[in-house]
């Protein structure tokens, strides 16, 4: 016995059909309730008196469609993938393909493709958790994320490294990569000397609560800064530092798609050290807005420009107090540097001064 099975508008269609050839209703009104020619309607008709409800179904259904692809292209795509980018991910296969072999798919059609031959699983669906959403800022610098990111950038090819990443609030815009040896306040100084030499002073810094930007152990008699957090108070930049990763899950976010799309663009590019990194991500950055960044609710960029009195290589440095001895010595990082007997260094004798590196 065969099971005939109608779509709704198939069902809706045999109705009036049925209605016409009882007289129920005139031909005008069938065509206008189909949307059908009178050519059509009466084909339609003359089908339905012959084959009865089947043969108002649609005769595509169960053959393949008319815009699948062949069998030999989809071996060629499936091939491809596994010889090059057998971990990638299908929205990120679909963009190399398109770049790098001429190949435009979407993809959902690609995902398919791979998981029928079985290159990809399905993921199972994740259950929906409620939370508040935080509204976006308005302007570009307005709120600038900021995360150091240990990973294993190079898969091996060379040392395991951090990447410092600075994302804007309100576009998603990667503002500055930098990979360094690892999270410290130096690295940190570095890459930030760079931002504001480039971008100019957003107006915060929204961070997590690392020692290079807030000093968990601070006494009632020191202010609690940090070196960084000295030096962007004396150019007028605040940090915000976050209670929890979830906070700046904009930067966390942008993490997990680096470790995913950064690792693999450097693979490609046979990237294997910091200082080839650093040179690379550039050129990656430019890319990477372009697929991600979105355009801010107010067109206004707040980044304020360096001043000209403002010298950023002077107060990106760690900067710690000493005292000059009477024989113009002074002891710092376990060194004794003893100052030349100039008449400004017998000034300094039995003074507080500032020592910076």
């Amino acid at each position: 016995m065969t099971v005939l099975t109608m779509s709704a508008a198939e069902v809706s269609r045999f109705d009036t059909l049925m209605r016409l050839n009882r007289g129920e209703i005139r031909p005008v009104d069938a065509m206008a309730l189909l949307g059908l020619q009178r050519s059509q309607l009466y084909r339609l008709l003359k089908r339905l008196r012959r084959d009865g409800a089947a043969g108002l179904v649609s005769r595509k259904r169960g053959r393949p469609s008319n815009r699948r692809f062949s069998g030999a292209f989809r071996d060629r795509v499936v091939t491809i993938v596994r010889e090059h980018y057998a971990d990638f991910g299908p929205t990120l296969a679909c963009e190399y393909l398109a770049e790098q072999h001429g190949i435009t798919l979407s993809r959902e059609t690609l995902r398919q493709m791979l998981m029928a031959a079985g290159v990809w699983k399905a993921k199972v669906a994740k259950r929906a958790r409620l939370h508040q959403s935080r509204y976006r800022r308005q302007c570009r610098g307005e709120l600038v994320q900021v995360d150091g990111s240990d990973h294993d950038w190079f898969e091996g090819r060379g040392p395991r490294c951090t990447l410092l990443v600075y994302i804007d609030d309100a576009t998603s815009e990667l503002m500055h990569l930098e990979m360094a040896e690892s999270e410290s306040a130096f690295s940190y100084m570095r890459a930030t000397r760079s931002y504001l030499e480039r971008h100019g002073k957003p107006v915060a810094f929204y961070s997590d609560k690392h020692s290079v930007f807030r000093n968990n152990n601070a006494t009632a008699d020191s202010d609690g800064m940090t070196h960084l957090g000295r030096a962007l108070d004396k150019l007028g930049v605040e940090i915000i530092c976050a209670n929890s990763p979830q906070a700046k899950g904009r930067v966390e976010r942008a993490n997990g798609t680096l470790q995913d799309r950064l690792v693999k663009a450097m693979r490609l590019a046979g990237i294997s050290s910091i200082d080839e990194a650093n040179a690379f991500l550039p050129s990656y950055v430019a890319r990477h807005n372009a697929r991600f960044a979105c355009a801010p609710a107010d067109p206004r960029d707040v980044h304020r420009p360096l001043a000209a009195h403002e010298n950023v290589e002077a107060e990106m440095v760690w900067r710690e107090e000493r005292t000059v001895t009477a024989s113009l010595a002074l002891h710092y990082n376990k060194a004794m540097f003893i100052l030349e007997p100039t008449p400004l260094a017998r000034s300094l004798a039995r003074k507080r001064v500032h020592v910076c590196e």
